[in-house]
């Protein structure tokens, strides 16, 4: 099965779910069950991102995403994406990212499916909704040297009721070419939270930049091409060969 663009419902704002209502029964279960488990990766959660991403295999759509960050270590995070911070918000995907050094130890085939983050820090496109830019300065300045694996499952700009199809590899905003963000998406953004991104951009100044963002990153900057994935039938292993 080859991944699609094209639409697979309606597009909306809201995308309406597939299924029935959640019934009141299955709600007082649902309750008990927050009661009495845990749910220690979730309440890990440690920040809140929004920015933006782009299809890589088709960088003229662009969606805004909102990063629920867990901290693994100083080295690296993991992150559920949602298309919004509601309530009710989709779950589309996981970015993985990680320090600068801990990208160089990546072989260069692994490092093609990164991006950088440099640009859409200083640039004022990456918040922290509702903090204070002088308490996220420092980590900022951490997230400006990082790369990002950013794996969308469900394509909710194209209207896609369920996660239909194959993961699409997404990338970072640039500050030219096909990587540069619609304006319209970040006033959108920005509307919403009451902020400037050009003004984020002054007060982000300070930031240095990185002293080497490496260049197998961002793979389609240098090729001009992108890594789309496909599904294909093949025969069932019956061992491994990891050792």
């Amino acid at each position: 099965m080859s991944s699609t663009n094209e639409p697979t419902g309606a597009q909306k704002n809201g995308v309406p779910m597939t299924g029935k209502p959640t019934s009141v029964g299955q709600q007082v279960l649902d309750k008990g069950a927050q009661m009495l488990q845990s749910f220690k990766p979730i309440n890990n959660m440690s920040q809140h991102a929004c920015t933006f991403a782009l299809y890589s295999q088709d960088m003229t759509r662009q969606i805004e995403t909102h990063h629920f960050v867990t901290r693994v270590n100083q080295d690296f995070l993991q992150a559920a994406v949602y298309d919004s911070d509601d309530s009710n918000a989709r779950l589309i995907g996981v970015e993985y990212i990680v320090s600068d050094a801990i990208f160089e130890t990546l072989p260069p085939e692994e490092q093609n499916f990164w991006h950088s983050h440099a640009y859409e820090i200083k640039s004022g496109l990456w918040i922290h909704p509702r903090m204070p830019e002088m308490i996220v300065m420092p980590e900022l300045k951490n997230l400006a040297k990082t790369y990002g694996k950013f794996w969308c499952t469900w394509q909710t700009d194209r209207g896609d009721k369920l996660p239909i199809g194959p993961p699409s590899l997404m990338m970072s905003p640039q500050s030219e070419g096909v990587g540069v963000v619609k304006p319209e998406l970040v006033k959108k953004r920005d509307d919403n939270y009451k902020l400037s991104k050009d003004d984020l951009m002054k007060s982000r100044v300070e930031i240095a930049e990185p002293e080497w963002i490496n260049p197998t990153a961002d793979y389609w900057r240098q090729h001009k091409k992108c890594f789309e994935v496909d599904i294909e039938s093949t025969e069932i292993k019956t061992h491994t060969d990891y050792k």
